[in-house]
C-alpha cells in the first residue's frame, strides 16, 4: 500500500500560499449591469470576480481604467457567450469538461478557504512581537551582519605586454602615494568602464564575491583611505582603495523587528496549513492496485509491446 509521505503535504501547502488571494469582500452589495446582449449580462460583480487574478494592490489601478475595465467587460461576454455556445453544442456534458469545471471550482473554493484559514490562525500582533523579541534574544547570532568592504579601483588590463601593464599600474600607485586624486586617476586611467565611470567605486560586497587575490587584498585594508600594492588577478592589475570596512556585527533589534515578526507570522500560518493537510491526509489511503492499473493503461503502446516481448523471451 502506497503512504501519503510528508513531501506531498509540503508541496501540496507551499504553492497555495501564492494563490490564496480571493478577497471575498470586496464585492459591489447591489451589482450594476455593465453589459446586455440576448440573454447575457455583465455585471460589476464578474469584473470584481475577474480581478482577483489580479494581485489585490494592483486592483485599484486597473479599475480606474475605463479602457482597461471595458475591455475586461468585453472578454467575459465574449466568454459567456462563447460558454452558451458550447452547452448547447453539446460539449457540457462531456465527463472530461465536467470534471475540469469540478476541478476549477475545488481549485478556487481551496484558495477561498486558505484565505481564510490563515486569518484565523494569524498572530495577534502583540503576540508576534513577543515572539519575535525572545527569538531575538536566543538567537542573536542569527542576525549577525557579515564582514563587508567597500572599495574603489584602478584596473590596468594585461594585454599582450603583461610586464608593460605592471609597470604602468605601478606608475599609477606612485602618482596616487604622491597625493594624486584616486576618483579622478580611475576616471583617466581604469580600463574597468563600469567603475570608471564611477571613479573606481565598487560598491560593498562580503567575502567570496571577488576573485581570490583582490578579495585578500581588499579585507586586508582597515582604514578608509588605504592603498593597496598592485595586485595581479586574471582580469590585469588592480590598485585598491578602501573606502570602509565594517566588521561582523549583530544587528540591533530594531533593524530586524519588521522582518522577524513577518517571518513569525509566516511561519505559523504554514505550520497551521501544514496540520490540516496532515489531518486530512490521514483520512485518506491511496489505492495501490488502482493506481498501478491506471498508470500501466498510460503506458505507450511502444512500451506496452516491448514489455511483452521481455516475457517472451524468457
Amino acid at each position: 500500500m502506497l503512504q501519503i509521505k510528508s513531501s506531498w503535504i509540503v508541496s501540496i501547502t507551499a504553492p497555495l500560499l501564492i494563490l490564496a488571494s480571493v478577497d471575498v469582500r470586496a464585492v459591489d452589495a447591489v451589482p450594476e449591469v455593465l453589459l446586455k446582449a440576448p440573454g447575457i449580462e455583465v455585471t460589476t460583480l464578474d469584473v470584481q470576480a475577474e480581478l482577483q487574478r489580479v494581485p489585490a494592490d494592483k486592483r485599484a489601478e486597473v479599475l480606474s481604467k475605463p479602457e482597461t475595465v471595458g475591455q475586461i467587460v468585453q472578454n467575459l461576454y465574449l466568454r459567456r457567450a462563447l460558454t452558451q455556445t458550447a452547452e448547447k453544442a453539446g460539449l457540457g456534458k462531456d465527463p472530461l469538461l465536467v470534471t475540469l469545471t469540478k476541478l476549477n471550482r475545488e481549485r478556487l473554493m481551496t484558495d477561498a478557504m486558505l484565505e481564510h484559514m490563515d486569518k484565523l490562525n494569524a498572530l495577534k500582533e502583540s503576540d508576534a512581537e513577543k515572539l519575535a523579541a525572545n527569538e531575538y534574544k536566543v538567537n542573536a547570532k542569527k542576525f549577525e551582519a557579515p564582514e563587508e568592504v567597500r572599495v574603489a579601483h584602478i584596473l590596468v588590463r594585461s594585454g599582450v605586454d603583461k610586464e608593460a601593464a605592471k609597470a604602468k599600474a605601478e606608475a599609477i600607485l606612485k602618482e596616487l602615494k604622491n597625493g594624486a586624486d584616486f576618483a579622478a586617476l580611475a576616471k583617466e586611467k581604469s580600463e574597468d568602464p563600469g567603475s570608471a565611470a564611477k571613479g573606481g567605486d565598487l560598491g560593498t560586497f562580503g567575502r567570496g564575491k571577488m576573485v581570490k587575490s583582490f578579495e585578500d587584498a581588499a579585507f586586508a585594508l582597515k582604514k578608509s583611505g588605504d592603498l593597496s600594492d598592485v595586485v595581479e588577478s586574471q582580469f590585469g592589475f588592480h590598485i585598491l582603495k578602501m573606502e570602509s570596512h565594517t566588521m561582523p556585527y549583530i544587528r540591533p533589534y530594531s533593524d530586524v523587528k519588521a522582518d522577524l515578526i513577518k517571518e513569525i507570522q509566516q511561519k505559523a500560518i504554514m505550520d497551521a496549513r501544514k496540520l490540516e493537510a496532515e489531518r486530512l491526509n490521514n483520512e485518506a489511503t491511496i489505492q495501490s492496485d488502482a493506481l498501478m492499473k491506471f498508470v500501466e493503461s498510460q503506458k505507450p503502446a511502444s512500451d506496452q509491446v516491448g514489455e511483452g516481448s521481455k516475457v517472451l523471451a524468457k
